[in-house]
C-alpha cells in the first residue's frame, strides 16, 4: 500500500527563545555567537577528519541510508558503572557505592533476622517483608 508521505504529517511553527545566558544579548550578536560556534565545530571537525583520513560522504549518500540500519562496526567496550570527570572521581563513586550496598546488605540481613528497625542507608527502600495473616 503506498501512503503519500504527506498524509501524516503536521505544520508546527517552533518558536526557539535564546538562552537565558544570552537574553540580555542584541539578536544580531546572538546569531554572530551562534554562527562563530557552528564554525569552531565545522573547524574541528574538518581537521579531525584531515588527521583520521575519514572523507565526508555527503547529503547524497546519507539519504540512501536505511533509517534503521546499524554500523558495519560498532565499539564493544561496556558502558562505564559511573560516568564521572575523572578516574579518580569514578573510583571514589565506586567506592561510595560499595560501602551503599554493604549498608543495604547489612541492614537486609538484620531485617531477615527480626530486627524491624534494622536501619537502611538513606535513598534506599528496604525489602518487603513477608505477609503474616491475621
Amino acid at each position: 500500500m503506498n501512503v503519500p508521505p504527506d498524509r501524516f504529517a503536521a505544520k508546527v511553527v517552533l518558536t526557539l527563545d535564546p538562552l537565558p545566558c544570552w537574553k540580555h544579548v542584541a539578536e544580531e550578536v546572538r546569531r554572530a555567537r551562534v554562527a562563530s560556534l557552528v564554525a569552531d565545530i565545522e573547524a574541528e571537525a574538518a581537521a579531525h577528519r584531515e588527521k583520521t583520513g575519514t572523507p565526508v560522504i555527503g547529503p547524497a549518500a546519507i539519504l540512501r541510508q536505511h533509517p534503521h540500519s546499524q554500523p558495519l562496526r560498532s565499539k564493544k567496550s561496556p558502558a562505564p558503572r559511573f560516568h564521572a570527570a575523572s578516574r579518580q572521581a569514578r573510583r571514589f563513586l565506586y567506592q561510595l557505592y560499595a560501602e551503599f550496598v554493604a549498608q543495604f546488605r547489612d541492614a537486609a540481613e538484620r531485617l531477615r533476622a527480626g530486627d524491624r528497625n534494622a536501619p537502611f542507608p538513606p535513598g534506599s527502600f528496604p525489602p518487603a517483608l513477608p505477609f503474616v495473616g491475621g
